[in-house]
């Protein structure tokens, strides 16, 4: 926010295995935050393949505002 005396949060994230589902051995999992347009400081799960080479396409799930974390995204 552009003027704001608003400090950002700082997110401490643990970065064990922490969901309902069975992790892939397929993918590289790790917590990454970010702050967003509006100064939000957003936390979120980034799984990348493990043998990744270059540039690659990448999609964003969001789960609605109402969700707890047994609703995840990463279900899907």
């Amino acid at each position: 926010m552009k003027g704001s005396n608003i400090k950002a949060q700082e997110l401490v994230l643990t970065q064990e295995w922490d969901k309902t589902f069975p992790q892939s051995n397929k993918v590289n999992h790790r917590k990454v935050t970010f702050v967003n347009r509006y100064g939000i400081t957003l936390a979120a799960d980034l799984y990348e393949p493990k043998d990744m080479k270059g540039t690659l396409a990448a999609i964003a799930v969001s789960g609605p505002f109402g969700a707890v974390k047994e609703q995840s995204s990463g279900l899907y």
